[in-house]
């Protein structure tokens, strides 16, 4: 049996969602909030105009080691407000990410909902337990402080 788990992130930024919303918009933007030991790259071509249907490529190591591709495609696509993304394939046997973006007095909420099942059953659970919750909070606080920066100066 896979176990679906959940990971959420908020952060408050003090710049409209519109603008949020195209930073977010542009992929080569993704390479600058992932933290370097991932080695995420996009992969050429890189879709200029994402809309919902649209399906991405990305390159990543497992563990800071192992490279493997990661493809996910668009599902949702509401300009200045959300869009949500969904690997097609890659490390995990579900995952579906909401990027959220809500307005609120000088600034706007960045709100990241992550639904995710880890696959090989009771060896994934425990890697799931050990490791993976870990990563994905270590991953976002250094996206946290990445998106801080990058808008600050915006």
């Amino acid at each position: 049996m896979v176990r679906d788990s959940l990971f959420e992130s908020v952060q408050f930024v003090p710049r409209p969602p519109a603008e949020v919303f195209a930073f977010f918009a542009d992929l080569s933007n993704l390479e600058r909030i992932t933290p370097p030991s991932a080695g995420f790259r996009n992969v050429e071509p890189v879709p200029r105009d994402l809309a919902a249907g649209t399906v991405i490529e990305h390159r990543l190591r497992v563990f800071g080691l192992l490279p493997f591709r990661w493809t996910s495609r668009i599902d949702a696509w509401e300009p200045g407000r959300r869009f949500v993304d969904v690997q097609v394939r890659g490390p995990f046997a579900r995952l579906r990410h909401e990027h959220s973006f809500v307005p609120v007095p000088r600034g706007t909420l960045i709100w990241d909902r992550i639904e995710f099942a880890v696959p090989f059953g009771p060896i994934g659970e425990v890697v799931r337990r050990l490791y993976v919750g870990r990563a994905l909070a270590r991953a976002f606080a250094w996206r946290r402080r990445a998106v801080a920066e990058l808008l600050r100066g915006a």
